[in-house]
């Protein structure tokens, strides 16, 4: 059992780590006042990352990504918390592993696109009577006698909506046992009868589009259902539980790293009563807490990505790891951040230091993706089926 880094990893990380110190943090502030990414900087940091291999690291080489296994994908993605999410998805993309799926003329339509960069994709499955209830979906597609689908429903929250060139949609396409029959679909936008509706306001996350989908009876051919029909619902699952560690565990991690960091500068620096007030034994018991909470989530992380590095028999195992992750990491964020507005007392809370929002972007980290009590209730059905084995080694 080793824990150290090797040389490649320590490497791997001080990369992204500069990219993300000299190209994208100089942007947050713009981001944050205008809600918006200008075009031509958008595409700048997707070249120059791109020119780095740092774009799409988590898909394997032959279809041109960079091939890390999940362990070096979350010591990346805890980078990528450092930053603004849509920093995050120009500069290095949001290129899921369900397209992994694509078989055929699917892989030079939507699979090998996403990896270059030409063309972004979103995850289409919240709607507005599903959200942590993902099999609850009403977005149906009927098979036509010619072999063609007809889309209709509506999704809605769909992150980078305005902006993405196609999506992975989820859709009953009939019942088996009683049981909704799900699968999947890549619909291009710009399709007769699917409309991008209006980009919801939100508490943070500033500049990330989240949008309203409607398909009217979209004819998609028979190409656009990846992987198997009824076959849906487990790869929406499984790539959810990669999202739920990447872009909500280890990014949680790195964020509340980055907000613990500048936290305890200020804490030496601010002086109250003459002295610094890192001297003081409740400030002082606040950053302790943060460190060690951020420590126990960092290992949670590296603990589910081994995991799934193992492959399919470890697979139960991972889907554990993963929920406790998702609980864990977003939750120890919020009490980090939290602590920080109370270390910058009135500074914290003003819009002059960026403390106020990394508050307002933490927030959604204990919601999306399966709340906290969603998940709290798969873990608790674990430990009724499988005993000590999911909280136990070697069992």
């Amino acid at each position: 059992m080793d824990f150290s880094l090797s040389d490649e990893q320590r490497l791997l990380i001080d990369t992204v780590r500069r990219f993300i110190r000299e190209e994208l943090a100089p942007l947050e502030d713009e981001v944050e006042t205008t809600g918006t990414l200008a075009l031509e900087k958008a595409r700048a940091i997707h070249e120059k990352s791109k020119a780095l291999g740092l774009y799409g690291m988590n898909i394997p080489e032959q279809h041109g990504g960079g091939g890390l296994c999940a362990v070096d994908t979350m010591l990346c993605e805890e980078q990528f918390g450092h930053t603004t999410d849509i920093l995050i998805r120009r500069a290095f993309g949001n290129v899921y592993e369900a397209l992994l799926a694509c078989r055929g003329a699917q892989v030079e339509r939507w699979l090998r696109p996403a990896v270059r960069g030409e063309r972004v994709c979103s995850i289409a499955i919240t709607e507005a009577g599903a959200g942590s209830d993902a099999a609850g979906i009403a977005t149906k597609a009927a098979l036509d006698d010619a072999g063609r689908w007809h889309l209709a429903g509506s999704k809605h929250f769909i992150s980078d909506g305005l902006v993405s060139d196609f999506f992975l949609v989820s859709a009953v396409t009939g019942e088996a046992n009683g049981r909704k029959e799900i699968s999947l679909f890549l619909v291009d936008k710009g399709l007769a009868g699917f409309t991008i509706g209006r980009d919801q306001p939100m508490m943070g996350l500033r500049g990330t589009s989240h949008v309203e989908l409607w398909f009217d009876g979209v004819v998609l051919d028979s190409d656009c259902l990846l992987g198997e029909r009824g076959h849906g619902f487990r790869m929406a699952m499984d790539v959810l539980g990669r999202v739920r560690l990447a872009q909500v565990g280890a990014r949680a991690v790195g964020k509340a790293t980055h907000v613990l960091e500048q936290t305890v500068d200020y804490a030496q620096q601010r002086k109250q009563f003459g002295k610094p007030i890192a001297d003081f034994q409740m400030v002082q018991q606040m950053l302790a807490d943060s460190a060690i909470e951020i420590n126990a989530a960092r290992w949670m992380v590296l603990h589910a990505a081994w995991l799934l590095d193992q492959g399919e028999s470890h697979a139960q195992a991972a889907r554990d790891a993963i929920a406790m992750v998702k609980v864990q990491a977003s939750e120890t964020l919020g009490r980090v951040v939290d602590r920080a507005v109370q270390v910058f007392g009135g500074m914290g809370y003003c819009k002059d230091l960026p403390v106020e929002r990394w508050y307002r972007d933490a927030r959604i980290y204990r919601i999306f993706d399966g709340t906290s009590e969603i998940h709290r209730g798969v873990i608790a059905r674990s430990l009724g089926k499988r005993g000590a084995s999911v909280f136990e080694l070697n069992r």
